[in-house]
Protein backbone atom coordinates (compact mmCIF):
# COMPACT_ATOMS: atom_id res chain seq x y z
CA UNK A 1 0.00 0.00 0.00
CA UNK A 2 1.72 3.38 -1.59
CA UNK A 3 1.53 5.87 1.58
CA UNK A 4 -0.88 8.50 0.87
CA UNK A 5 0.82 12.54 1.19
CA UNK A 6 -2.19 14.13 2.59
CA UNK A 7 -2.41 15.62 6.19
CA UNK A 8 -5.94 16.61 7.82
CA UNK A 9 -6.29 19.58 9.78
CA UNK A 10 -7.71 20.18 13.60
CA UNK A 11 -10.19 17.69 13.96
CA UNK A 12 -10.19 16.34 10.78
CA UNK A 13 -9.24 12.28 9.79
CA UNK A 14 -9.04 10.66 6.64
CA UNK A 15 -10.73 6.94 6.71
CA UNK A 16 -10.72 4.53 3.68
CA UNK A 17 -13.65 2.86 3.40
CA UNK A 18 -13.94 -0.85 3.66
CA UNK A 19 -15.47 -2.51 0.40
CA UNK A 20 -19.44 -3.14 1.06
CA UNK A 21 -20.86 -6.23 1.18
CA UNK A 22 -21.68 -8.05 -2.32
CA UNK A 23 -23.35 -11.32 -0.60
CA UNK A 24 -25.36 -11.99 2.51
CA UNK A 25 -25.21 -14.53 4.88
CA UNK A 26 -27.18 -16.97 2.77
CA UNK A 27 -25.12 -17.11 -0.27
CA UNK A 28 -27.34 -14.23 -1.94
CA UNK A 29 -24.97 -11.86 -4.12
CA UNK A 30 -26.21 -8.37 -4.23
CA UNK A 31 -25.97 -6.20 -7.16
CA UNK A 32 -23.88 -3.45 -7.11
CA UNK A 33 -26.67 -1.15 -7.92
CA UNK A 34 -28.65 -2.43 -4.60
CA UNK A 35 -25.32 -2.40 -2.46
CA UNK A 36 -25.76 -0.45 1.13
CA UNK A 37 -22.74 2.27 1.21
CA UNK A 38 -20.25 1.19 3.41
CA UNK A 39 -20.07 2.93 6.81
CA UNK A 40 -17.28 1.32 8.55
CA UNK A 41 -13.13 2.15 7.26
CA UNK A 42 -9.97 2.45 8.65
CA UNK A 43 -8.45 5.25 10.00
CA UNK A 44 -5.40 6.60 7.40
CA UNK A 45 -4.23 9.82 8.79
CA UNK A 46 -5.32 12.18 11.95
CA UNK A 47 -5.28 15.59 12.35
CA UNK A 48 -3.62 17.35 15.24
CA UNK A 49 -7.39 18.30 17.22
CA UNK A 50 -8.25 21.61 18.62
CA UNK A 51 -7.92 23.60 22.16
CA UNK A 52 -11.30 22.60 22.57
CA UNK A 53 -11.17 18.79 21.47
CA UNK A 54 -8.62 16.42 21.35
CA UNK A 55 -8.16 13.19 18.56
CA UNK A 56 -9.55 10.00 20.68
CA UNK A 57 -8.84 8.06 17.06
CA UNK A 58 -5.58 7.43 16.06
CA UNK A 59 -4.07 5.89 12.44
CA UNK A 60 -4.87 1.89 12.24
CA UNK A 61 -8.03 2.48 13.95
CA UNK A 62 -11.37 0.80 12.37
CA UNK A 63 -14.64 3.13 12.83
CA UNK A 64 -18.46 3.70 12.47
CA UNK A 65 -19.31 6.64 10.67
CA UNK A 66 -22.63 7.88 9.43
CA UNK A 67 -24.43 6.68 5.90
CA UNK A 68 -24.13 10.24 4.32
CA UNK A 69 -21.30 11.59 6.53
CA UNK A 70 -18.00 12.72 4.69
CA UNK A 71 -16.62 14.17 1.80
CA UNK A 72 -15.05 11.68 -0.57
CA UNK A 73 -12.18 12.20 -2.48
CA UNK A 74 -10.38 10.04 -4.95
CA UNK A 75 -6.26 9.58 -4.98
CA UNK A 76 -6.12 7.46 -8.23
CA UNK A 77 -8.10 4.44 -7.81
CA UNK A 78 -8.84 4.54 -4.21
CA UNK A 79 -11.48 6.51 -2.56
CA UNK A 80 -10.92 8.25 0.75
CA UNK A 81 -13.79 9.69 2.76
CA UNK A 82 -12.27 13.39 4.86
CA UNK A 83 -15.21 14.00 8.14
CA UNK A 84 -14.51 15.17 11.36
CA UNK A 85 -13.88 13.39 14.24
CA UNK A 86 -17.17 14.26 15.74
CA UNK A 87 -18.93 12.66 12.87
CA UNK A 88 -17.51 9.40 13.52
CA UNK A 89 -20.26 6.98 15.51
CA UNK A 90 -17.69 4.35 17.16
CA UNK A 91 -13.98 2.81 17.66
CA UNK A 92 -14.58 -1.03 16.38
CA UNK A 93 -11.87 -2.56 18.99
Amino acid sequence: MAKIKIKPLADRVLIEAQPAEVKTASGIFIPDTAQEKPQRGKVIAVGTGTKDEEMKVKTGDMVLYGKYAGTEIVDGVKKYLFMRQSDLLAIIE
